[in-house]
This record gives C-alpha cells, structure tokens and sequence, in this order.
C-alpha cells in the first residue's frame, strides 16, 4: 500500500509513529516457525521489532532496492518512505506479509498509524488474533460445525466442466506462469451496481456481483465449446470476522483473516436474449443466486474450520476437487483522495506479489474492488490466470463478458416492476419464492410491504 504522507514529515515522528503502531498489533509482531509440516505464529514482545531498522528513506524511486521480508526472522513489515521535504507531500510505501495482514487490517492500520505519528493515544484492541485462533480451533470441533459436512462434500462432488485447456498442474502453475488483466467500469456504470440493484432485489453487492458472474461463465463456456452446464463452482473469500464466538470483538485486530470457501451457484437456464436485454430472466437468475448464498451458514467460516482445524473432517475434505474459479470482492477503498495517510492518488489500492515458485490455487482469480475517487466510485476488477491454461484473449472475452452480465442487471433493475423479495427475507412465515411473486403482483405499484413483521 502507497499511503501519502504530510509535508514537513520528520523521521522521528513517523519513526515513533510506526513504533507506537508495532508495538500496539500483535501480528505485526509475528515470527513464524515451521517444523517438518508443520507450521506455527509466535508473538514476539512489545519492543522486539525496531521501527528505525523498518524504514528506509529515500528522496526519490532511483536506484530503490527491496529489502525481502522473513517471516521466519520476525521480518514482517519493511516501508520506504519517499522524503519531498518540509514544503510537498511524501509517500510511504508500507509491505507487509499476507501472513499479518488482509483487506480489513489496512482499514484499521492506516487511520492508525496517522494517530499514531501525531503522538495521539490508540484505542484498544478487543479480542487478541492469539484468543480468535484458539477459539476457532474450539469451535471446529463442536456438533453444530459437524452437522455441516454434508454440505460442503455435496458441494464439492458435483460436477465442474474443465474451463482451461487441461487441469490446473501445481508442478507447471505456478506464481511465475501468472498474467494478469485489470478492467474497469466507469463510475455512471458502477454507481447502480452498488445502489439501485442491490436495494431493488433486497440483497447485498455480492450477490450482484455473483450472479453476473454465474452468467458470463455460462454464457462463455456455451460459445467456447466448454460445456452446456450454468452451474458454476466457485471459491469465495470472505472477511472471516464472523460473530461466531460470543463476546468476540475483532473490530480492531490486525491479522490475516480471510475465510475461503466453496459455493455453488446457478442463475438457471435463461433465454440468452433476454438477458442481454435486461429481461425478466436477469431478474430470477439474481433470486436464484442470492438464495444459494444465503444457504452457506455463517457466511461459509465453517468450511475453514472442518478443512484445516479438525483432524477427522479435514481428510475428507482435502480429498475432493478444488473449484477452478476464487472471487474475492474486497469493497470499497478510499483512493486518489488529498488526505494524508490515505492511499496515495497515484496507487492503485492493494498491490501484492508471491514466490515465483508457488503453485497457483485457481485457474482463474477475480479480485474486485471499488475505488471511490474524485470521479465517483468504480468498479475494478483484477483477472489472473497461468499462462498455460488460457490466452488473454479467452480472459478479456469472460471478463468483458462478465461487465456485460452487470449492465444487464442494471438495465433490469431500472425496469418497473423489477425486483421483490425472496424466501430468505423472510423471518416469520415461510413461502416459496412463487408465492412471494403471486403475492407482490397483487400488490399496487409502489407499495411496500414488511416481510418480518
């Protein structure tokens, strides 16, 4: 993250600053240790990790070499930071290992360490990342969690046309074959996408985003000869921050928590048409898929826990096929903003990179974002996939077909009579999502009705 910095900046100040801010979260302070297979996180002591041997400054990118990070030494946290003097705005180039760190953590880390550098007081941290990973391991082993492996190996077994030219190889796919292509939606088209669609169909930005990607595979396996199938099997990163253990408030803890799970989705089999025309067909393929998300039981955090945390349930799931697709929507990021200790205007939100050697997980990514910037908000989307498997142009075509999928929502949603509620709105009654249609044709142009009450 590239992050500006105020004028007149001095290196004793941010140096405290990012003192204060190492010796505050724990995960920064993180070494780790493996064993054989084995792999564990020490917390090392407040103090044990010198801010001054952190930072390096420079005045200007020329001849800048990057010191690596090493988890095993401690190493988790390296910045740079560019000195424009007592008069112009700095940047602070800040690295940290996914290991310590995930979409969330800068949320919190950023307005941090500002205070932090203005030698003002940080609040507290609620529930230590040492306390949610023992908990987590707790909670693996409950019945309530058990009771769900059915459905993650329904899940996983079902079918998965291959969409590559041949299966993701972890001896030939790896970090180094990667390419990468990053297309945008203009604020006009992004605006509704976060707005009107979610709030017509009374649903959340995912399952906006999902649906359309449901259709543009679809839709892309069919003209590509890859298989007839709507079915779409896909893994989903998620925040991991779920309320599942009483009491716990990892509202301002650093670390790395990100959930990953399976899902399966299907918008049904729609008239092609229509749905580039933005007909009735969009419509209920968004119900289809906003109902079989919310059938994932606390957002998906179960998955984790059964696969990685409990030694009989574990075996049984690393036995079964990995989706070829991970979609990950990180939200909304503050970006080309004049405040200090924001993304820089020049960044382009949260960078990254990996050892060349390490096999790729996916043979697509998706990582999505929006970037609300002086011109409104937009919608950015990050495709990666091994070089092997597909060409760029096979990529552009799904990704263009995907933005395709989106507009066509919008087109929907601003149509009269578009939207209504589905079955998981409702709390108190139970009907099927025909019934709920039957009853809101019923009703007048323009009526709301409380489905909970």
């Amino acid at each position: 993250m590239v992050v500006r910095t105020p004028a007149g900046l001095t290196w004793e100040r941010l140096t405290a600053g990012l003192g204060t801010l190492l010796d505050h979260h724990d995960a920064l302070r993180l070494r780790l240790r493996r064993t054989g297979g084995d792999w564990e996180l020490e917390t090392m002591p407040r103090g044990a990790v010198n801010a001054a041997e952190v930072v390096t400054r420079v005045e200007t990118a020329d001849g800048l070499q990057h010191e690596p990070l090493c988890p095993e030494t401690g190493e988790m946290v390296r910045a740079v930071w560019f000195d424009a003097g007592p008069h112009d705005s700095g940047r602070l180039l800040l690295v940290l290992h996914h290991l310590v760190v995930d979409g969330v953590s800068w949320r919190i880390l950023l307005p941090d360490l500002a205070a932090a550098v203005a030698g003002k007081e940080l609040e507290p941290v609620g529930t230590s990342l040492r306390r949610r990973a023992e908990r987590l391991t707790d909670l693996a082993q409950e019945p309530a969690r058990l009771d769900e492996l059915p459905l993650w190996t329904g899940i996983l077994e079902g079918p998965d046309p291959l969409l590559g030219v041949r299966p993701l190889d972890a001896a030939r796919d790896t970090a180094g074959t990667v390419r990468h292509l990053t297309l945008t939606l203009p604020s006009d088209r992004t605006r509704p996408l976060l707005t009107t669609v979610p709030a017509t169909f009374h649903g959340g930005v995912n399952d906006v985003l999902l649906t359309a990607l449901a259709l543009a595979v679809a839709d892309w396996r069919r003209r590509n000869n890859r298989g007839e199938t709507t079915s779409l099997l896909v893994d989903l990163e998620g925040h991991g921050r779920e309320d599942i253990a009483d009491g716990a408030d990892l509202s301002r803890t650093v670390g790395w928590f990100t959930s990953l799970y399976p899902v399966r989705l299907d918008p049904g089999t729609p008239d092609w048409g229509e749905v580039w025309a933005g007909g009735p067909d969009v419509g209920r393929a968004l119900k289809l898929v906003k109902e079989q998300l919310r059938a994932v039981p606390d957002t998906g955090i179960g998955y984790g826990l059964l696969r990685h945390l409990n030694p009989g349930t574990a075996p049984v799931l690393a036995a079964l096929p990995t989706p070829q697709i991970g979609f990950n929507y990180l939200g909304r990021l503050e970006t080309g903003t004049e405040a200090d200790w924001t993304a820089a205007p020049e960044a382009d939100g949260i960078g990254g990179g990996a050892d060349d050697a390490m096999p790729v997980p996916h043979a697509v990514e998706i990582n999505a974002l929006t970037q609300d910037g002086p011109e409104g908000a937009r919608l950015s989307a990050t495709w990666t996939w091994p070089a092997g498997l597909f060409s760029e142009d096979e990529i552009q075509d799904l990704a263009e077909t995907w933005f395709r999928a989106l507009d066509a929502l919008v087109t929907h949603a601003e149509r009269p009579g578009a939207g209504g509620h589905t079955p998981s709105d409702l709390t108190l009654v139970s009907l099927t999502q025909d019934e709920i249609d039957a009853f809101e044709d019923e009703l007048e142009p323009g009526t709301e009705w409380e489905m909970s009450k």
